[in-house]
């Protein structure tokens, strides 16, 4: 398999960074996860937009343009023979001294990594376990997607098998989101999905649901919400933007109607429609 690092395609087995990165030395780095649609990555310049608020909060000076990742993409899918991938844009904040830095780091480490994605011919759904881990508040004014995963991991290490997304209360007993994943459940005609105030991840394929729920003429709203209002719902489902949006069957003793729930349909077909078009952003709407 091959990868780009700082600009150059090479073999992942050959790829060696500096052991005095403060991305490794101290966690400061920030990374994108999505996938490509017939070689396209779907909502890129959102990816990028994320990614660069990080960089600017980790102290990193680095803008990336979205014209030249989507080419970087294009390189590495031919080079590794495949038609569509899951990607990672990884930026860490490169070689430091031993100790706190609260300088600049202006020679940050650009890694874009590759692997096959899974397809399946099913809508593979979920069960949703209530986690002991708690989820850990963000370091910062908001949660990064930082190299900080440790909180997930713990709670990823509480499930049984694949067919499972843990969920994460704050200390306050609050739904906050899954390991991987944002949250979403329908209810009396109206969908909700946790604040950001729980410390949750601002998703893109949550960003997406939210713009689209207006398209569809779907009321929305976002809050502080006890588990016991999830159990009341009549669908749930995930929002990953690799996995794209995961149907839930059941949680504990409630069952739901999983991928044959009607709002999770009009959800899924409005986004493979969306992924068919090659979109940037989500000015699709």
């Amino acid at each position: 398999m091959y990868i780009y690092l700082n600009g150059k395609v090479i073999s992942k087995n050959d790829a060696m960074i500096s052991p005095y990165d403060h991305g490794f030395m101290y966690g400061l780095g920030a990374f994108e996860t999505f996938r490509t649609y017939n070689g396209f990555p779907f909502l890129i310049e959102e990816h990028l937009k994320r990614l660069h608020e990080a960089l600017n909060e980790l102290n990193i000076n680095l803008k990336l343009d979205s014209d030249a990742v989507i080419q970087m993409v294009s390189t590495l899918l031919n080079k590794n023979k495949m038609n569509d991938a899951y990607f990672r844009l990884n930026v860490s904040a490169g070689v430091g001294d031993i100790g706190l830095q609260t300088d600049p780091y202006v020679e940050p480490v650009v890694i874009l990594y590759t692997k096959p994605l899974v397809e399946t011919s099913f809508i593979s759904e979920k069960e949703l376990v209530l986690l002991k881990t708690k989820r850990n508040t963000p370091e910062g004014e908001k949660r990064l997607k930082s190299h900080h995963y440790l909180n997930s991991i713990l709670g990823k290490r509480e499930l049984s098998n694949m067919n499972q997304e843990g969920i994460f209360l704050t200390r306050e007993d609050y739904i906050s989101e899954g390991t991987v994943s944002n949250l979403f459940w329908y209810k009396d005609n109206m969908l909700f999905t946790p604040h950001t105030s729980t410390g949750i991840l601002e998703g893109i394929t949550r960003k997406w649901v939210m713009h689209a729920s207006k398209r569809l003429n779907i009321p929305l709203e976002t809050g502080n919400y006890t588990i016991e209002t999830l159990t009341e719902a009549d669908e749930v489902f995930l929002t990953n933007s690799i996995q794209e949006l995961v149907p839930v069957s059941h949680f504990q003793d409630t069952t739901f109607s999983g991928a044959e729930g009607e709002v999770y349909q009009k959800f899924r077909e409005l986004y493979m429609r969306h992924t068919k078009k090659q979109c940037k952003s989500i000015d699709i709407f």
